[in-house]
C-alpha cells in the first residue's frame, strides 16, 4: 500500500498507531490509587497532629498549672466561694461549672507568681482553644469543676469540656488512657451511656471530662 503524506502524517503511521493495553491502563489506575491514598493518609496525619497539639499545649499545660498551684499553696486553683469554700477555709472542691471565670483564675495564679498557660489558638481567653476538624472550626472552652462520676459513683475534681468535637474527644482518650473507652480511665465522656464513644461522623460535639487527682 502506498504511503500518502499530508502535513507529516502518513497512512502507515495511522495504521501502526495502537491504543493503551490493559496492562498500561492497570498501571495508570494503580498510580492514581496510590496518589489518592497518599492524600487521605496525609490528611489523617495532619488531623492527628492537631489533636496531639491540643492535648500537649492545652490540656497538659493546664493540668501542670493546676498541680503547680496546689504544690505552692496546698489549695485547689478553683476552690473559691461559689461552692461554699472561702479564702480562709478551703474545702478542696473545684467550684461548680461555669462559675469559675478566666479572670478569677488569672488573679489567683498571679498572686503566687504562676503564669497562665500560653494563649490558645487565636483566643484572648486562655481557657479557650480554637480547633479545626472534620466538622469545621469550633471554640472549645474548659472549666475547672467538680462533677459526679457515674463510674466511681462519687464527685471528682477535673477539667470539664461541655462541648468539644467528638473526633478530638476520642483521640484524646486514646492518648490519655491508651484506649478509646468513654466509661473508664482519667478521660471520659461526661454522663455517658454504656457502650463505645458515639460515631464522630454523626456527632459533631460531645461533653468530656478529664479527672484531676487532687487533693
Amino acid at each position: 500500500m502506498s504511503s500518502i503524506s499530508k502535513k507529516g502524517i502518513t497512512l502507515n503511521n495511522i495504521y501502526n498507531q495502537k491504543g493503551f493495553t490493559l496492562i498500561e491502563m492497570s498501571i495508570v489506575l494503580i498510580v492514581i490509587g496510590l496518589i489518592l491514598g497518599a492524600v487521605v493518609k496525609g490528611n489523617d496525619i495532619l488531623q492527628s497532629a492537631k489533636q496531639k497539639k491540643f492535648y500537649t499545649t492545652f490540656v497538659r499545660q493546664w493540668e501542670q498549672t493546676i498541680v503547680s498551684y496546689y504544690d505552692r499553696t496546698g489549695r485547689l486553683l478553683a476552690d473559691g466561694t461559689a461552692n461554699g469554700g472561702t479564702d480562709a477555709t478551703e474545702n478542696s472542691i473545684f467550684d461548680d461549672y461555669p462559675r469559675v471565670t478566666y479572670t478569677t483564675i488569672n488573679k489567683a495564679l498571679k498572686k503566687v507568681g504562676l503564669p497562665l498557660p500560653p494563649a490558645a489558638s487565636n483566643s484572648s481567653n486562655n481557657m479557650q482553644y480554637r480547633y479545626t476538624g472534620p466538622s469545621g472550626t469550633q471554640t472549645i472552652t474548659m472549666y475547672l469543676c467538680r462533677v459526679y462520676c457515674h463510674v466511681k459513683q462519687r464527685n471528682v475534681n477535673g477539667i470539664f469540656f461541655p462541648n468539644m468535637p467528638a473526633d478530638l474527644a476520642i483521640a484524646i482518650d486514646t492518648m490519655v488512657d491508651g484506649q478509646a473507652d468513654p466509661n473508664s480511665g482519667a478521660w471520659r465522656q461526661h454522663d455517658p451511656a454504656k457502650g463505645p464513644w458515639p460515631d464522630a461522623s454523626t456527632n459533631s460535639s460531645i461533653s468530656a471530662f478529664y479527672e484531676i487527682n487532687l487533693p
